[in-house]
């Protein structure tokens, strides 16, 4: 049986209060809670990748068992469930203490890889940080944060990971439109799994309240475990704060790389929140996500941002700088270096350009960003393109990899029609941009002299033909709702090869429907859950 440690509960002053009632905690980073039991727990789903990592064979996860320890009514040997102390700032305002309001932390397994896996429970209950809340989650929330890290891992994105999905047997009222509605909805508990879920909030609320020598031992404590390559063995002043240095320059190209990916897979998260970043440069809290459908630079789920248009796709990148601003002016007084923290934030958006334009070139099978062969027009002409046609962009870039540039008759339009939401004439205005940018292409991947099969390959391994659009996880919502779980593990299975054309599969690799356009949960969402 897998064994639990609890690291972080060894290493760091507890709360000193231990009843379950919401409060603000200073000099401490956890309080110790149990989650609460719930009436009948039902294993739905689980990963068998992540249960591997974590050493728990197929017949424990199959077992009532399973569903009683990851639902909260038990605990196995070793773990001691507590919550995380943190602040952060929301759509950019200072909202101090936070914390894990509806996560429990069971403990960390060790793995085979170096280091160890932390694994929580999401909606198992109340705990000192909930602010008032349940504590709880709902079927429709725990169903897209389940099938979406998992989709996002195999995608190739930093992510958190998800071990089991599990009903609840319990009802939980939510108002999800905010509109003074409030419904019952069926609960439950989703087990998430990561190295570490240290966020950038940990940091923030140490440096707000002062608590600098909580705020060097959590940067000891990140270092050692997650960035153990950093350290020099000395423990002068000194090299701590080189270290330090160095730990947020490496921080900061993580994030950016994050970034990157979201951008390539058409990924919006929706609330970057300082308290919702990882210090791994790991996507963490899927809430209000959504998947870019339509291109659109400007586009974000988030019902809660739709004026501000804050965390909008297009944005992400300027977000995480921003946030990444504010660790830098969390961990200043313990550094002693600002000159370098300044440095490594300039360095971001050099760094993210770099990664950004190499990754836009592997999508379209060039073999790197070149500015002398005019990369940068062809870039920004396809980015207007794709927005004024209203392209669907996972379908584009798919199709993107059959065009043949050596048939310069064939007319580029037939090529990518596949992937626009409204029809193109033959001959219009709009066709002749789209066979221009076409024209332009052919010539640019000529230049490279790649053969064809060889393109096509390397273009399908970074532009999946399956991502988990916003309509095909309301549809499983609306499944499950009704007690049928069967497209619940089809979809995760085939998310699991997201790159292979698994024709068997292919109604998972449509455009939106148009009924799907303004309908909630598969255009937008609500942060309720």
């Amino acid at each position: 049986m897998t064994t639990f440690e609890s690291r972080f509960v060894d290493m760091f002053p507890a709360d000193t209060q231990t009843a379950n009632h919401g409060r603000q905690v200073h000099d401490a980073l956890y309080s110790r809670v149990l989650p609460t039991p719930v009436s009948a727990p039902t294993t739905l789903i689980w990963s068998r990748d992540v249960a591997a990592c974590c050493g728990f064979d197929a017949d424990f996860c199959g077992s009532p068992e399973f569903a009683q320890v990851f639902a909260g009514n038990k605990q196995l040997p070793g773990m001691r469930p507590y919550a995380s102390r943190y602040g952060g700032h929301q759509f950019g305002n200072w909202a101090g203490q936070l914390g894990d309001g509806r996560v429990i932390n069971l403990g960390e397994v060790s793995r085979q890889a170096p280091g160890s896996l932390t694994l929580q429970l999401k909606g198992a209950g109340p705990t000192p940080y909930s602010r008032g809340a349940d504590g709880r989650a709902v079927l429709r929330s725990s169903i897209r944060e389940f099938l979406c890290s998992e989709a996002m891992h195999f995608l190739g994105v930093p992510t958190t990971r998800a071990l089991s999905l599990v009903l609840t047997g319990d009802s939980v009222v939510r108002d999800m439109f905010y509109d003074g509605n409030p419904e019952e909805e069926p609960g439950a508990v989703v087990c998430r799994v990561a190295p570490s879920f240290i966020r950038f909030g940990h940091f923030q609320l140490c440096a707000a309240r002062g608590e600098h020598e909580l705020l060097r031992r959590l940067l000891d404590f990140t270092i050692t475990n997650d960035f153990q390559h950093l350290q020099t063995g000395s423990n002068s002043a000194s090299s701590r704060s080189e270290v330090y240095s160095l730990w947020f320059d490496e921080v900061c190209r993580l994030t950016a790389d994050m970034i990157v990916h979201w951008f390539r897979v058409g990924f919006v998260h929706g609330v970057m929140n300082t308290d919702n970043m990882s210090v791994l440069g790991l996507t963490i809290d899927y809430g209000p996500y959504g998947w870019v459908d339509n291109y659109d630079l400007n586009w974000t789920p988030n019902t809660t941002d739709s004026e501000m248009r804050r965390y909008r796709y297009g944005h992400q990148a300027a977000i995480a700088q921003w946030n990444l601003w504010q660790l830098a002016n969390s961990i200043a007084a313990v550094t002693g270096d600002t000159g370098s923290l300044e440095l490594s934030l300039k360095r971001f958006s050099t760094y993210y350009e770099t990664k950004k334009q190499d990754m836009l070139a592997s999508k379209l099978g060039l073999r790197q960003f070149d500015k002398k062969e005019g990369d940068e027009e062809l870039l920004a002409s396809l980015d207007v393109m794709l927005q004024q046609q209203e392209t669907d962009m996972t379908l584009f870039y798919r199709a993107l990899a059959d065009f043949d540039p050596n048939n310069s008759a064939a007319s580029f339009l037939d090529t990518i029609t596949c992937a626009l939401y409204a029809p193109v004439t033959p001959g219009s205005d709009e066709s002749a941009v789209i066979n221009a940018w076409g024209v332009c292409y052919a010539r640019r991947v000529l230049r490279d002299n790649v053969p064809w099969q060889e393109r096509r390959n390397q273009m399908n391994s970074v532009n999946p033909r399956f991502v988990l659009r916003n309509y095909l996880a309301q549809e499983v919502i609306d499944k499950a709702h009704a007690g049928d779980y069967e497209m619940l593990h089809e979809l995760h299975s085939v998310l699991m090869q997201p790159y292979a054309e698994q024709a068997d599969y292919s109604r998972y690799a449509q455009k939106r429907p148009e009924w799907a356009r303004h309908k909630p949960g598969s255009s937008s969402l609500s942060c309720s859950s």
